[in-house]
């Protein structure tokens, strides 16, 4: 479980599910979006190598994403299909960008 500040964010998946490697870009979008890559400890975890890792966390559908925090299961979301999906899900983890300072306000010309 983890050791770390930052929470674990594991991708169970197969390698041979084209839904497995869209979600995987997704969730590549994602995280570069905000520049998130940081955030979380990633790890991907293969059906066919890993099956004692599948039954431990009780997974049967490929693809789904967990977050694990403080020793604990925070959530899992199966099947995502797109990029917002997964970042509602990821959203109480991610860091959001800075807001740009709004610009300096400029006389109108001939004023």
């Amino acid at each position: 479980m983890p050791t770390s500040d930052r929470p674990w964010l594991i991708l169970f998946h197969s390698a041979a599910s084209g839904p497995c490697r869209r979600a995987e870009g997704f969730l590549a979008q994602d995280l570069q979006r905000n520049a998130n890559h940081d955030t979380f400890r990633i790890f991907r975890v293969d059906r066919d190598s890993r099956p004692d890792v599948f039954e431990k966390f009780d997974i049967d559908v490929v693809p789904t994403l967990v977050v694990v925090e403080d020793k604990r299961l925070r959530g899992a979301l199966e099947r995502p299909r797109g990029c917002r999906e997964i970042e509602r899900f990821l959203e109480p983890w991610l860091k959001r960008p800075v807001a740009a300072a709004a610009p300096s306000s400029v006389a109108p010309a001939g004023a």
